[in-house]
């Protein structure tokens, strides 16, 4: 009853009330009331409803208003932590400098207000969400907290009064209850009902979980509350079972604990079925060391193994995905065990999981955490429920966002190490992480079916399942990784050898996985893509953690974890061999690249050596286990070379895609240095011959390493031999010459791989730093941005700024090469380590080639350069003696002799490795060697080929007879018989193949004795024996395996045709030998090498250059190093005779030996095909470019006497014939036409506008020349006639139509069918042919249209230009009859011809490029005052341009080469001929009303016409324009002149009245009398002081003309006028005019444009319109002096001011303003943008939308007028138009330049088709950050905008931009 009379009464009092009964001390029945209120305000079954927030809020506030009780709890907020959480996509900060953790990150406000200046730092854009660290100096280094957390304000704020949280502690824990009921009865398991329900009851509780957060907001003293309320185990005793009577709250508890089975790792049945004493006690079956038994692991003896039966069970279902059952032994059996909670933070983390992490609850949890208490308790409380995290993880469907948001939570908890350390010790963390992954993996596992697929025991992930693909693991994978980076953390896992045992099990479920099997016969049907689920897995589950480990593993005191790792490692791989079945070979054509066993080996190893001192024996094991670790890296290497030889071709694509992964740059130093260092440390310690023939038996190239010049390969065809043995060869040059894990410091490391990644191309800083294989753990502290790489780059690279090259490509800030690290740093072995493709190889040699040529080391074809190498570390000597053995030297000989020999599949390549090998082994000697060897006696080596095995005594040992196994129809055999039917005795052997040193032997006629003598080897029986002695040393058996037979005959296919037969070959040369031969072979003369050459050569000389510096290096070398060889030299150079040509061999055997020939010479015929057709092209190009414009070319012959009849030609581009345009058959100009508002868009000043970056900036559209000019028309037509208004003012400054041409013509019907084939193409591009457009076809310009040309001459010449004699007013009248013949023209043209078509369609064409509105300016639009209006102005529009384009001015003279490309000519007459359809009617011709007297005509006037505009208010070069336009065609040059004339009169007398306007009154009377005193002087209407005097006189007369304005005028003119000034003014006035005319007849009549400076442009342009009769410096030049009056010049003022004066109708101050008309505007500017990026950002990014409030997803900036719009939004979408299309129609009539905020780029919007521009900022390295992915301060690049000012306002967005795409208003 209470309560209810509580809830009638006002929330406000109530509260009051109840505080004061609970702060008594018997406070009973307070406590009562309160809890009965809410037990009805917060009745769960009520639903949620706003009213229960209500009352919660009032009770908190206990009687205050709630906003106050914030402010008032706030005031006691002691908290030193930001902690401000954000969601995805939020854009915070990262600096490395200040972070102490990588995961470290500032809100943008935290980072604004610290001090990060040259910092490394980044803005980032969060994937997962985070929260703000700062203030948290277990993350960040206190440096770098901000202003606000570097007080700790901790210590000063006052302590709570206890009264002032009574209310909260009481009412809250009710409140969150109410919450936990709801989500508890909400929840039903996904199987029974739709995810939808889930949102519908989050959504009910949205208000409710704002409200908390809004709680945890209000700052420390609330957030201690919360916690006390949160982890208070009593309360939630008490509140969670619900009271007796309470039915709804024990049915929601009931479903709690329902809800609570499900949630150990392993359902309550499952245990119960588990054998014997099941029960709780029994440890149920979790993830444990099974995963060994699985192994066979006999490791694992001393845990429980799995039962047998089980054991079947895994293994029965071959091929079936039989999910493998574990055994248990975890320590913890709690990890597995249902959840347990004992407070409101446990069940509510519970729910959160089950709901998969709401944002809202996720942020709330995370609000509290800069609480400590809190902070602690819930890091447990996860930890607790982590496994059951994985479960609902693995069950959920939207994985990716759950495990962003599980992510958000554990990287804010496990960063800390503190708090690592803590749960670590506590809770177990490691062990649950290690459990919980292992059982994560466990559901999918496969059999593997490596090596031996029926019997193999060993399990697999299968890489095809959702978990792997969809990278499910990633969260548990990050968390393990995260904490492995706390020393603490990483030193107890080390310990824990249980665990480690664990690891390596889970390591083990990768060792082999996504298995490639060749495909032999058919393609692949289907091309899996599994294999970057493998990548990544083994990257991210094993290397990463690996890379963990590792870092705490750098000094001697953490020797004992390396042993243990090391040790564990080899057990795993020993049972890992055992289960697959493995003895010692490797089942042929299986492959896969994931070994994360063996690599864990290889980098423990490594590190040992490297770092903490560790004996490499003392890790390593017997003989045959490194036998056995070696076969599957090998592997690897030789089918890396298999699948460059195309030899998987049939597998698909995707086996490329894994080669290619499996070296690329974020892979290689976990996958193949590994491999390769693995393979290092077996060459050094296991048997070199038997390493060697491994090698090449795996490369599948013995049977090409015989001396016979045929051989059969059972397994290779023979277009893949030579790849192969290329590859098996630089597979040991990079084995015996890379030093990263030999011996390398980290330093020089990182300086080979830039090195190397230099060489290949020119590299920008991002690229380089992404392409540098960093240690790939993130934490290891060895952070890429540190300065050691910033001083490396330097060191070794030079900077290229951006450069904007011609074409319009935009060139990013790029590191090059120094030339001394060309000199002797490139290491072509190290680029061919690092390269993905294998054009990159070609393209490091090529620039060292151009390096070569530019330093004038003139060489051909240059040679990979040989490069000195660090010395290796003592631990690893034995690498040497691979290039110490005889095998390797056998296979060295064959080669040099099938090189030299010229057998097939020999290659540059293959000579140049074997070179290389040669030389490594010079310079690497083996210790034991004797000084100097003497030559031993050649008889006794009978066995074998040399007599001992250090390479330098081997060169030069002579090999005489070879004995080799050939097919019967091999050359060799052919000889043999030959000799035997010749019967002779048997040949001796000739002089040339005598042995040097020897005497000659004879042969006897059977040929066994030398049987004995000659050499035979089988690399497949040498390694065969090898490892047999190997097995028996270790099985301590004497017997020696007796040495097989030759096995070549193994390889033979069953029934191959021909059969072998033994041959000896007679060879009788030495290693030396051959290479002095080879050096003849290859430089074509006999003796090039003279006797003399030895003596004075010098190895360093010959570093750079080709095949011949290599052998003569390795010679000078071998002579340097041993005299011996240096004697044998100079024995075989002193003997220099021809060496024997090679026999050629049969036709047949020709063909084959030819095939590589010939192709090698068809491609270079194809090159050089392609290389003159590209300078063909380039000719073509230049030439093409400067066709003269038709009209330029007509200037040339101006001169010359021809008769008047010549007519231009023209060449059509099309079919290419050259002739007239004529009326039947018109040519026309290739032209593009497009609306411009360039010219609109000019201000007064030169200075251009700046983008507003804050509030209080603001750009005013008003002062620009459209906006001044629609103002001025609308203002003419409100008062004026409006057919007279629309000829007074040009249109066309926004919405204008400019024309512009590439200057190539073509027949106007050639165009029409190359338009017609273009629209039947199907693969257009880019634009649009129904809207006519095209490319010119000559030199591909983008042009929408074809201007005819007129027929006739180009330019009026002859007759035309004679200069005039008539008077001035002769040449009047005849202009004004001249205008009277008007209507007579059309009528003559009425006869349709070709021509007159088409230069209608062209009208049509122009009057379509621009909008409606820009054409409809009259008050009833479609009538021919409109048209008229539009047209001229099409004409003034393009040559006000041009005039633009020649920097506003014509000083520059000369035909510009806008000039050159022009067609104001032809435009001109099309105009013309549309104009003379409509008469002017003679009436109103305003050529009377400017040459005579009119005033008789002005009483005709009816009172109702409005009167026509004054001549003082039009606009003259509009005049002249029409004038020209109406008159008929072509125009003689003094009835033009005369036109000016007239006009620049009119202009004048305008400019006395604007400048008479800016006086004061005082000036104006006194320069009234000066006038009137010169009035009477002779010439003195050419005086402007006697005409001023006179415009004020009649201009006073006017109603109040000068009395609007004279306070402002006043203001205006605080300097007094002086003569001089105003002569300046005037002359300023006039030029815009003087100009138009000028270019005006440049264009009509071809006359030349001196250039001249700026202070004489007046007098200049005055002399070439004739205006003056010569040329004077503009100083002392007076404008009025050109003036040429044909009547009374007062007379004509008085008139003109009259018309003025009439106007008593209209405001003055209107008058005034047409008056002040100042025609003089700057050039065109983009806006002003601020240097530094994140000015733009800052403010622009969240700033909302003007039209929709919203804050938009992408904001864009007009940079022309600053206007902000949302790119792509529906929100401001119009008619299905998007916001920057309208814009771009709106401002720049379809030219849009807007910048991305978000993205840093420009798109350009040009009609119907966009493109990306790229970007004008650009960072401290001269890079682009498109996206800003990368989040660098980026900086203004002056040129690249001034390069996009340049394009806008030069109209060349459509020729320099390639890539448009259409937009279809989506923009």
């Amino acid at each position: 009853m209470m309560a209810a009379s509580l809830l009638r009464r006002d929330k406000k009092s109530t509260a009051a009330h109840l505080k004061a009964d609970l702060k008594r001390t018997d406070n009973s029945s307070g406590l009562r009331q309160l809890q009965e209120l809410l037990d009805s305000v917060l009745n769960p079954e009520r639903g949620s409803d706003p009213e229960a927030l209500e009352w919660c809020k009032w009770l908190l506030a206990g009687g205050d208003g709630f906003d106050e009780f914030c402010r008032t709890v706030r005031s006691y907020d002691n908290a030193t932590l930001c902690g401000l959480v954000w969601t995805a996509n939020f854009v915070a900060y990262r600096c490395r400098t200040c972070g102490i953790s990588p995961c470290m990150s500032l809100c943008a406000e935290c980072f604004n207000n610290g001090d990060h200046t040259g910092h490394d730092f980044n803005m980032f854009r969060s994937q997962a969400g985070g929260a703000c660290d700062c203030g948290d100096g277990n993350v960040m280094r206190e440096s770098g907290f901000c202003s606000r957390h570097r007080l700790k304000t901790g210590e000063n704020v006052p302590s709570v009064p206890r009264d002032l949280l009574l209310m909260s502690e009481m009412v809250l824990p009710r409140f969150i209850i109410t919450i936990i009921q709801y989500l508890r009865d909400g929840y039903t398991e996904p199987e029974s009902a739709a995810d939808r329900d889930l949102q519908k009851v989050l959504q009910q509780l949205e208000l409710h979980i704002s409200f908390l957060e809004e709680l945890t907001k209000m700052g420390g003293a609330m957030r201690t509350v919360l916690t006390k309320i949160l982890t208070n185990q009593q309360t939630f005793k008490e509140l969670s079972m619900g009271q007796e009577e309470n039915v709804y709250a024990k049915r929601s508890y009931e479903k709690y604990l329902s809800a609570l089975k499900s949630s150990g790792l392993v359902s309550v049945e499952e245990k119960g079925a588990g054998g014997a004493g099941a029960g709780a006690t029994d440890p149920p079956a979790g993830a444990g060391a099974g995963a060994l038994s699985l192994l066979g692991a006999t490791a694992a003896a001393s845990l429980e193994d799995s039962s047998k039966e089980e054991d079947q069970d895994g293994l029965q279902g071959v091929g079936q995905r039989k999910r493998v059952k574990l055994s248990s032994s975890t320590k913890d059996p709690s990890i597995m065990d249902t959840l347990k909670h004992k407070c409101f933070l446990e069940e509510l983390l519970f729910w959160t999981i089950k709901y998969e992490f709401p944002q809202k609850m996720v942020t709330f949890l995370l609000n509290m955490l800069p609480d400590q208490d809190y902070k602690i308790t819930f890091t447990k409380t996860f930890v607790q429920h982590y496994a059951f995290i994985m479960k609902t993880l693995m069950k959920s469907h939207e994985s990716d966002t759950m495990s962003n948001r599980i992510v958000h939570i554990s990287v804010q908890l496990f960063s800390n190490e503190e708090l690592a350390r803590h749960v670590t010790e506590e809770c177990q963390l490691l062990d649950i992480m290690v459990t919980v992954l292992l059982y994560m993996m466990e559901s999918c596992l496969i059999k593997s079916e490596l090596q031996d697929e029926e019997n193999n025991r060993h399990v697999v992930v299968n890489c095809g399942e959702a978990l792997l693909k969809n990278n499910t693991y990633w969260p548990l994978v990050s968390d393990f990784i995260n904490i492995l980076s706390h020393q603490s953390v990483a030193k107890r896992f080390l310990d824990d050898h249980s665990l480690l045992l664990l690891w390596m099990s889970f390591v083990s479920f990768f060792q082999g996985m996504n298995l490639n099997k060749r495909e032999l016969n058919e393609h692949v049907e289907f091309e899996s893509q599994t294999y970057y689920a493998a990548f990544a897995a083994e990257l991210e589950a094993c290397a990463q953690p690996m890379w963990g480990l590792l870092t705490h593993c750098k000094v001697k005191e953490t020797q004992e974890y390396t042993k243990t790792v090391v040790r564990y490692c080899l057990e795993t791989l020993q049972m890992w061999f055992d289960a697959i079945g493995f003895v010692d070979e490797p089942s042929l054509n299986q492959l896969t690249f994931h070994l994360p066993l063996h690599r864990y080996y290889a980098m423990f190893l490594s590190k040992g050596v490297k770092c903490q001192g560790l004996d490499l024996d003392s890790l390593l094991p017997d003989q045959e286990m490194l036998m056995k670790i070696m076969v599957h890296p090998l592997q690897i290497q030789a089918s890396l070379s298999e699948i460059h030889s195309n030899m998987w071709v049939r597998n698909g694509l995707q086996i490329k895609g894994q080669a290619m992964t499996y070296v690329q740059s974020h892979f290689c130093n976990s996958m193949i240095d590994p491999d390769i260092y693995l393979l290092q440390v077996c060459a050094s310690r296991l048997d070199p011959d038997y390493f060697i023939s491994s090698v090449f038996e795996r490369f599948k190239v013995v049977d090409l390493l015989t001396m016979a010049s045929q051989h059969q390969n059972a397994v290779l065809d023979s277009e893949q031999e030579r790849p192969m043995l290329e590859g098996a060869l630089t597979f040991l040059v990079i084995l015996s010459s890379l030093r990263i894990h030999l011996g390398m410091s980290d330093d020089e490391i990182l300086r080979a791989e830039m090195v190397s990644q230099l060489c290949m191309n020119d590299r920008t800083h991002s690229s380089l730093l992404d392409l540098i294989p960093e240690n790939p753990n993130p934490k290891s502290g060895v952070v890429p941005g540190s300065c050691s790489f910033e001083e490396m780059l330097s060191g070794v690279a030079d900077f290229k700024a951006p450069v904007f090259e011609p074409g319009g490509s935009m060139q990013q800030g790029m590191y090059t090469p120094k030339a001394e690290v060309w000199e002797k740093e490139f290491d072509p072995i190290m680029v061919i380590l690092r390269t993905v493709y294998r054009r990159d190889v070609q393209s490091a040699m090529d620039r060292y080639a151009a390096f070569l040529k530019q330093s004038g080391v003139n060489t051909g074809n240059p040679w990979p350069p040989y490069k000195e190498r660090t010395p290796l570390h003592p631990c690893y000597k034995g690498l040497v003696r691979l290039l110490h053995c005889k095998t390797l030297h056998i296979v060295i000989f064959t080669l040099l002799y099938k090189i030299w020999m010229d057998h097939q599949n020999m290659s540059e390549h293959v000579l140049c490795m074997v070179l290389y090998l040669i030389e490594l082994g010079l310079d690497n000697q083996v210790q034991d060697d004797k000084v100097e060897e003497e030559p031993c006696i050649e008889e006794h080596c009978h066995d074998s080929w040399f007599p001992g095995t250090s390479l330098l005594s081997n060169l030069h040992h002579v090999i005489n007879y070879v004995r080799v196994r050939v097919p019967e129809t091999a050359p060799e055999v052919e000889r043999k018989r030959e000799r035997e039917r010749e019967r002779e005795t048997p040949p001796s052997t000739s002089s040339e193949s005598a042995t040097y040193g020897q005497s000659s032997r004879r042969l006897t006629g059977n040929w066994r004795e030398n049987l004995r003598e000659a050499q035979v080897f089988s690399l497949v029986a040498e390694r065969r024996r090898k490892f047999q002695e190997i097995i028996n040393r270790s099985n301590h058996e004497a017997s020696q395996a007796v040495r097989p037979k030759s096995s070549s005959a193994r390889w033979l296919p069953p029934g191959s045709p021909p059969q072998l037969v033994t041959e000896i070959l007679e060879i009788r040369e030495s290693m030396l030998s051959l290479l002095v031969k080879l050096h003849q072979k290859l430089s074509a003369k006999q003796n090039s090498l003279s006797l003399s050459w030895l003596a004075e050569v010098d190895p360093a000389h010959h570093a750079h250059g080709d095949g011949l510096t290599a052998i003569e290096r390795i010679l000078a070398k071998a002579a340097a190093r041993s005299r011996h060889s240096k004697r044998c030299l100079q024995d075989i150079c002193g003997k220099v005779c021809p060496p024997v040509p090679p026999k050629k061999n049969s036709p047949g055997d020709k063909k084959s030996m030819d095939k590589e020939e010939r192709r090698q010479r068809a491609r270079e015929r194809q090159q050089k095909l392609l290389a003159e057709f590209a300078s063909r092209q380039k000719s073509f190009m230049e030439t093409a470019m400067d066709v003269e414009s038709p009209e330029a070319d007509a200037v040339m012959d101006m001169g010359s006497a021809e008769p008047l009849e010549s007519e231009v030609l023209y060449d059509c581009v099309i079919c290419g014939q050259s002739g007239p345009s004529t009326e039947d058959r018109p040519t026309g100009l290739v032209v593009l036409l497009q609306a411009s508002s360039v010219l609109g868009h000019r201000c007064r000043s030169d200075t251009p506008k700046r983008l507003p970056t804050t509030d209080e900036e603001h750009i005013y559209p008003e002062d620009t020349c459209g906006a001044t000019n629609d103002v001025r028309l609308s203002l003419m037509q409100r008062y004026f006639k409006d057919s007279s208004c629309l000829q007074s003012v040009s249109v066309g400054w926004d919405g204008g139509v400019y024309v512009q041409t590439c200057g190539h013509t073509l027949h106007i019907d050639c165009h029409k069918s190359y338009m017609e084939s273009l629209r039947n193409d199907q693969v257009l591009q880019g634009f649009s042919v129904d809207k006519g457009e095209f490319t010119c076809p000559l030199c591909r310009q983008f042009a929408n249209s074809v201007l005819p040309c007129r027929p006739g001459r180009g330019i009026e010449t002859g007759t035309w230009h004679t200069p005039s004699t008539k008077s001035m007013s002769t040449l009047v009248k005849e202009v004004e009859d001249l205008q009277e013949q008007l209507g007579i023209f059309p009528v003559s043209a009425s006869m349709e011809s070709n021509l007159s078509k088409e230069m209608e369609s062209v009208i049509k064409d122009i009057k379509n490029t621009t909008q409606k509105k820009y054409m409809d300016y009259g008050k009833n639009p479609g009538s021919p005052d409109n048209d008229f209006l539009f047209m001229y102005s099409v004409a003034r529009t393009n040559l006000e341009l041009e005039l633009v384009h020649r920097g506003g001015n014509l000083c520059s003279g000369g035909a510009s080469a806008a000039a050159k490309r022009s067609c104001l000519n032809q435009l001109f007459h099309v105009l013309a001929m549309h104009m003379r359809l409509y008469s002017i009617d003679s009436a109103y011709n305003p050529w009377t009303r400017l040459t005579q007297n009119t005033h008789s005509r002005e009483t005709e006037f009816c009172d109702d016409e409005r009167p026509e505009v004054p001549m003082l208010f039009r606009d003259v070069p509009s005049l002249l324009i029409i004038f020209i336009l109406t008159m008929p065609q072509p125009l003689r040059k003094e009835h033009f002149t005369c036109v000016v004339k007239v006009l620049y009169s009119l202009q004048y007398t305008q400019a006395l009245a604007a400048l008479s306007i800016r006086f004061s009154r005082e000036e104006r009377l006194a320069w009234s009398n000066t006038g009137a005193a010169k009035k009477n002087t002779p010439n003195s209407d050419k005086s402007w002081e006697s005409l001023l005097g006179h415009v004020i006189c009649e201009l006073t007369k006017a109603k109040d003309v000068y009395d609007t304005n004279s306070e402002e005028a006043l203001m205006l003119s605080s300097s007094v006028w002086s003569p001089q000034s105003i002569e300046f003014t005037l002359q300023q006035f006039c030029l815009p005019f003087l100009r138009l005319s000028c270019l005006l007849q440049h264009h009509l009549y071809g006359d030349s444009l001196p250039g001249c400076q700026v202070e004489e442009e007046f007098s200049l342009l005055t002399g070439c319109l004739s205006l003056t009769a010569s040329v004077q410096s503009s100083g002392s030049m007076s404008s009025a002096a050109c003036l040429d009056w044909n009547f009374n010049a007062f007379d004509l003022i008085n008139q003109w001011c009259s018309e003025v004066i009439a106007l008593s109708s209209t405001p003055s101050q209107q008058s005034v303003s047409l008056l002040v008309q100042d025609p003089q505007w700057a050039a065109p500017r983009l806006l002003h943008l601020p240097d530094n990026y994140n000015t733009i950002f800052q403010y622009y990014h969240r700033k909302s939308c003007t039209s929709c409030g919203k804050t938009p997803k992408d904001p864009a900036l007009c940079l022309v007028c600053g206007a902000f719009v949302c790119l792509k939004g529906h929100c401001c979408k119009q008619q299905g138009v998007c916001e920057c299309v309208l814009h771009s129609q709106h401002c720049g009539a379809a030219t849009g330049i807007f910048l991305l905020v978000n993205a840093s780029v420009i798109i350009i919007i040009r009609g119907h088709r966009f493109c990306l521009w790229g970007s004008v900022y650009l960072d401290a390295h001269g890079e682009e950050d498109r996206d800003l992915r990368r989040g660098k301060p980026l900086y203004l690049c002056e040129e690249r905008y001034r390069v996009l000012e340049q394009q806008w306002v030069s109209h060349t967005f459509d020729h320099i931009n390639k890539r448009w795409g259409p937009h279809y208003n989506g923009l």
